[in-house]
């Protein structure tokens, strides 16, 4: 259909380059189609696109052996070995779109799933992006009450905890706060006199110093978690993605220490190293002794190491963890 607008007295060579240029968009456009979709019957896990959130989503994946390559302009990404697809949104998106249904699971803040009012469950909690949701105010105005700052202006991203936040301090005092929202630059907004205060996620608390302001009240406490549909067809693979992710945080937090210790001391060596669960114990050769394996918490190790070197074990070794099961 297109081919009719290629010149009239064009060449020869020029309108085969036409045509083969033509073909190859077609061909380009369909591989487009086919690629940024998800195979029949797989489970789709919602992904954040970009942001502070999607280096450490994929090298969790990757930890927990979750493989997939993303092709370069596609948002979807079939995984090898299960049938999973990965769907690459917005975080902000994410909850609602698990929430309807359109994906299984997905990996998103918890303070998107509160605001988003989605239904959705909350599976695990990842120990990542943790930050707080705070009212803030200008540092000059020496706010410490979000009660006076009910029945004025607030900006913020969160519209809905917001409201939630003050509907019993304008319920207490027979007024309405005014919440406006806006997608970005949210500390700014008190500078430029356009709100008494803000709503704002805090991490740090460098962009909040920076622009004048300082924390009057904390509205949620947030971090990354991996969500699910509730009514999801694919349990049995959302279970299964739980068990590997979870088993990828188990190892990045802990390693594994080995040591020898006599019979009598063995009691007192378990309970510096009590492990996750139970310690393994080992026989030795020299029946006087024993070897014992244990999981010890990464900031804790080299303390535990001193505490067993100083009660008397000895060959006192430690393994970092790949992955786990639990």
């Amino acid at each position: 259909h297109k081919l009719k607008y290629v010149p009239r007295h064009t060449s020869f060579t020029t309108q085969h380059d036409h045509i083969v240029a033509y073909i190859h968009y077609i061909i380009n456009m369909a591989y487009d189609g086919i690629a940024n979709s998800s195979p029949p019957g797989n489970c789709k896990m919602a992904v954040p696109k970009k942001g502070r959130l999607y280096e450490k989503c994929l090298a969790m994946l990757k930890g927990a052996g979750i493989e997939f390559r993303r092709e370069p302009r596609l948002d979807v990404a079939v995984c090898k070995g299960i049938p999973l697809t990965l769907v690459f949104l917005p975080a902000s998106d994410i909850a609602t779109y698990v929430g309807d249904g359109n994906v299984d699971l997905g990996i998103t803040g918890y303070d998107v799933v509160k605001e988003s009012e989605s239904v959705v469950e909350r599976v695990l909690d990842l120990g990542f992006g943790k930050c707080k949701l705070c009212v803030q105010g200008p540092v000059r105005n020496g706010i410490t009450d979000p009660a006076e700052l009910a029945g004025g202006r607030i900006v913020t991203s969160f519209p809905n905890l917001t409201k939630q936040f003050f509907a019993k301090y304008d319920e207490e005092k027979g007024v309405t706060t005014k919440v406006k929202f806006v997608s970005g630059s949210v500390e700014a907004a008190c500078g430029l006199g356009l709100a008494d205060a803000v709503v704002d996620l805090v991490e740090t608390g460098t962009t909040m110093r920076a622009a004048g302001l300082e924390v009057v009240a904390d509205v949620l406490e947030t971090e990354s978690i991996l969500i699910a549909n509730p009514n999801s067809d694919h349990k049995d693979l959302v279970s299964l993605i739980e068990k590997r992710i979870e088993g990828y945080i188990v190892a990045t937090k802990h390693v594994m220490i080995t040591y020898n210790v006599s019979n009598e001391l063995l009691e007192s060596a378990m309970k510096i190293t009590p492990g996750k669960r139970s310690p393994t114990v080992t026989n030795l050769v020299d029946g006087n002794f024993k070897s014992v394996s244990s999981l010890v918490k990464k900031g804790e190790v080299v303390t535990k190491m001193d505490e067993l070197s100083e009660l008397g074990a000895s060959d006192i070794l430690v393994f970092d963890l790949g992955n786990s099961r639990f």
